[in-house]
């Protein structure tokens, strides 16, 4: 699978990169900001998008907004929010569209690498 990791927190993104490709699968690009994963997604073309909620500039919703964007664009990438965050508003928006291939997991609740794997 060809995944495209969000993360601002260098070490935890890090962290997701080995994990994922330990599993076997290619992590197309690991970036930091909401602006960068829109264009690892268009140039990419992933499988699956991992994001977190709060990313730079203004660690608000950049990230949760940039999924929706990821999910009219291009419908067939599966998006996973993952989060330490609930953010309700754009949650609902993500959740509720058509297409399904859709996550939103809180950070805190994984409890085992292996189920999340």
């Amino acid at each position: 699978m060809r995944i495209t990791i969000a993360e601002d927190s260098a070490l935890l993104r890090e962290g997701l990169v080995r994990l994922l490709v330990d599993e076997g699968h290619e992590v197309v690009a690991a970036v930091g900001d909401a602006r960068a994963l829109l264009g690892a997604v268009e140039r990419d073309q992933p499988d699956v998008v991992v994001a977190d909620v709060r990313m730079p500039p203004t660690h608000s919703d950049e990230g949760i907004v940039a999924a929706l964007e990821i999910r009219r664009r291009w419908p067939g990438v599966g998006v996973l929010v993952l989060s330490q965050y609930v953010e309700r508003r754009h949650a609902a928006q993500l959740i509720g569209g058509d297409g399904g291939r859709v996550g939103y997991l809180l950070k805190d609740r994984v409890a085992q690498v292996g189920e999340f794997l």
